[in-house]
């Protein structure tokens, strides 16, 4: 009697085990269901603010660096301006001479100069340009009051708005042969000397006016991604003792990596255009044999002696070039961990 109670409570309370209720079930497995993909016109109309945002950078990007490269087409042409009333008829008119202006290129002395001239100056801006905004940027980070550190932040960035004409003239002012260095070092007996007319120091001179006018821009990209450090790392490092130096190459330098990567991915990319107004207003007072580089010499090639098709043919061997160097410059940013302009 006492047998049957108590298994009929277990019954009604669910107590009691049984082989079928002890045996763990068995669940299909789930899988992972795929989101539906939205139409095109759904997503048009969703997103038309942004994309009329976007629509006039858009434009401008056709205009000016799409459509242009119709023009390319008279690098493999005799091309004549005049023979028609206006650039398009006349590449439909000039005669076709295919690839001439590339054989001439290589035979030409004067191009391979500029090609020398163009390395050497971007290995010189390499060295000495792209270390110093990091360094700046350590160095402005370090102050610790605010306004200290905003004031000398303005001080750097001041210049990178004063156009080459005027950058030139301080130059001029301080370092020609007539300029306050020369005059002073004459008062004191001493021979004075013309920076701005050297052909042997011209490189070192534009790289000097490059970091003078365009160091500070790069404090500001780096100071960005330092200010992005959360300061729990810096408080940790120093209560696990780390001095000063110890927090700037362990925080830091890791900190600004991604940035230095990607900066020196676009300045590979821009390794064959090392500044062409700069380079062009000193170009008369050192001399062509000093001076030329690639841009300056398409200029005088292509519209001072209206060899239009062979200034087009250099320019797309830059072009190409350029590109060949920024993917390079990118995978090895891949290959160092780092995402570069774009990734894998």
């Amino acid at each position: 009697m006492a047998q049957s109670t108590t298994h009929a409570r277990g019954t009604t309370t669910g107590r009691a085990p049984s082989s079928e209720a002890a045996a763990p079930r068995e669940t299909a497995p789930r899988t992972k269901k795929t989101p539906a993909r939205v139409p095109l016109r759904h997503r048009l109309r969703r997103d038309r603010v942004l994309l009329l945002m976007v629509l006039p950078a858009l434009l401008l990007l056709l205009v000016f660096n799409y459509v242009p490269l119709i023009g390319n087409v008279v690098a493999f042409q005799d091309y004549d301006p005049y023979i028609a009333d206006n650039a398009f008829q006349a590449m439909t008119q000039s005669p076709w001479i295919g690839v001439e202006h590339f054989r001439h290129m290589v035979e030409d002395r004067l191009f391979w100069q500029a090609v020398r001239n163009t390395l050497a100056i971007f290995a010189i801006q390499l060295t000495l340009f792209f270390p110093l905004p990091i360094a700046l940027a350590l160095f402005v980070n370090s102050f610790v009051r605010p306004r200290v550190r905003a004031v000398a932040q303005a001080i750097l960035y001041l210049p990178h708005f004063f156009s080459w004409v005027l950058v030139i003239t301080v130059f001029q002012q301080m370092f020609g042969g007539a300029g306050l260095v020369a005059q002073v070092l004459r008062d004191h007996g001493h021979e004075g000397f013309d920076l701005m007319t050297d052909p042997g120091l011209f490189k070192f001179l534009v790289t000097f006016e490059m970091v003078w006018k365009d160091a500070g821009w790069g404090v500001i990209v780096f100071l960005a991604a330092l200010a992005a450090v959360s300061p729990d790392l810096y408080e940790a490092s120093a209560m696990d003792g780390a001095n000063r130096w110890r927090r700037m190459w362990h925080i830091q330098l890791p900190a600004l990596r991604p940035v230095v990567a990607l900066l020196l991915v676009l300045q590979v990319g821009n390794a064959l255009t090392v500044g062409f107004e700069q380079i062009l207003l000193q170009r008369t007072a050192v001399g062509p044999t000093a001076s030329e580089v690639l841009d300056t010499y398409v200029w005088n090639t292509g519209l001072d002696n209206g060899n239009f098709g062979y200034g087009a043919a250099i320019g797309i061997v830059k072009g190409v070039f350029g590109l060949l160097m920024v993917l390079g410059a990118n995978k090895a940013a891949h290959l160092m961990g780092e995402q570069g302009v774009y990734k894998r």
